[in-house]
């Protein structure tokens, strides 16, 4: 007999494109590293500087984000090898949301929630 499968997210006629979004940008660790190569190209420890994150964590992070078409990785092989993150055109389509994002939190959230 037969087990019947999840509904994937393409089964779902009315899938809610916010919903499909988060599920792709949503974590923390992503939205900061897409937050922080808007401002252009970065090798991964100015990332893990600059976000806080584990190399772990970080690693995994431009993994999946790679996978999904955001972020595209650049090996430099001179010496010293230097691996550089940058985004895509798909990643890059994001900035008008952080713009929108960040005015609503000057907007909504008073000083001591935007220091945490």
């Amino acid at each position: 007999m037969a087990t019947q499968q999840p509904a994937t997210k393409t089964d779902e006629p009315n899938a809610c494109p916010v919903i499909e979004s988060l599920e792709q940008i949503g974590s923390k660790w992503r939205l900061a590293v897409l937050h922080e190569l808007l401002s252009g190209e970065q090798r991964f420890n100015e990332l893990k500087r600059s976000t806080g994150a584990n190399a772990r964590t970080l690693s995994r992070v431009l993994d999946d984000l790679g996978e999904m078409g955001f972020v595209e990785r650049r090996l430099e092989e001179d010496a010293p090898v230097a691996t550089y993150y940058s985004l895509t055109d798909k990643g890059e389509s994001l900035d008008p949301v952080f713009d929108e994002i960040e005015c609503w939190a000057g907007s909504w959230l008073d000083d001591e929630q935007l220091e945490l």
